[in-house]
């Protein structure tokens, strides 16, 4: 155990954790919703510090980010936990393991042990991801740190309900993020989710903001985010941050508590594209799809392939010094 960051002691004995826009106030000998905070005689304490749940080497695309040093690789690592329930969870077993099993297990892993993990293995960055990151947020800030020094990028895979105290305290030395927006419903988010949208918006903004380099990704599911007026919602909302902010459209296989419906039907996943190439974005992405030529990046002034990617890995990239070799279009993205 160690004491959590980001929270304030309340009269008698109760906490408030300001670490996710829950801010759960927790009294005494209680967890937060994540099951991972204890509150212990007035204090917060996290349950799960540096107990790795997973450990990996992935390329950079499979986060996906396909605008940050692409062609990389990225140790990822999490430990169990999360603050939302999403019914169509894909890492259920170690996301819901404190909530369903009441159990957090893990490998202790200092962050020094991390540091040097990735450097052994040649990864230009660490990817906080798998699970929530701002469930071992004090974890991941002492990694990244150490990280920042060593000129090791960080990157978070978050679902975006971070709160705004934790987002600029950890801004220094986090390079980029991939942020799920999983629908553009306040409705699904409470019902499928429970959470809330606002705060997630709220994120994509603040980052966009505070120069991380930010990606976005929807899971499209059938029958509950799969309308046209979601796409059109969902791009017209990062077309107002940025239009240069990759949207990454994934689809969705049946999994945990939404094993009953069907997969994403490929034509979906293309009308949402179009949508989006439409509404001003300049790089749409479709993922979990195979003989997918829509993962390759095209140049948005002359339209040539720039990137040519397939099975989450690069063919081929003609990018020159961050510029389209063809018509010298600056291309947005780091380490491009």
């Amino acid at each position: 155990m160690m004491e959590a960051m980001l929270y304030e002691q309340l009269p008698q004995e109760n906490v408030k954790c300001n670490l996710c826009a829950h801010r759960c106030v927790i009294q005494n000998s209680k967890k937060g919703i994540c099951r991972v905070r204890e509150n212990i005689s007035g204090k917060l304490y996290v349950m799960n510090y540096g107990k790795l749940i997973a450990q990996h080497v992935d390329p950079i695309e499979k986060k996906p980010l396909f605008h940050f040093y692409p062609g990389s690789t990225a140790y990822s690592i999490a430990t169990a936990g999360c603050n939302f329930q999403c019914e169509y969870c894909q890492n259920y077993d170690i996301s819901q393991m404190p909530v369903r099993e009441n159990r957090i297990i893990g490998r202790d892993s200092a962050p020094e042990e991390t540091l040097i993990e990735a450097k052994q293995l040649g990864c230009k960055s660490i990817a906080y991801t798998y699970t929530e990151p701002t469930i071992f947020y004090e974890y991941a800030f002492d990694v990244a740190q150490l990280a920042h020094e060593e000129n090791i990028k960080n990157i978070f895979i978050t679902n975006g309900f971070i709160t705004s105290e934790a987002l600029q305290t950890i801004a220094p030395n986090l390079d980029a993020a991939n942020v799920d927006l999983k629908s553009f419903s306040n409705d699904f988010y409470k019902k499928i989710c429970k959470a809330k949208l606002p705060p997630v918006l709220d994120t994509i903004k603040m980052l966009y903001q505070l120069g991380i380099w930010i990606e976005v990704t929807t899971l499209v599911i059938p029958t509950l985010n799969d309308t046209e007026q979601e796409f059109h919602s969902i791009a017209g909302f990062i077309m107002d941050v940025s239009e240069d902010i990759p949207w990454h459209i994934s689809a969705f296989y049946p999994a945990y508590k939404l094993k009953y419906l069907p997969s994403t039907p490929f034509a979906v996943l293309i009308k949402a594209r179009e949508i989006g190439l439409k509404t001003g974005l300049n790089n749409v992405y479709l993922g979990n799809v195979t003989n997918n030529v829509t993962a390759d990046t095209r140049c948005p002034g002359c339209g040539q392939i720039l990137i040519e990617r397939t099975n989450l890995g690069i063919i081929k990239n003609k990018i020159q010094d961050g510029h389209c070799p063809n018509c010298g279009r600056e291309i947005a993205g780091v380490g491009m």
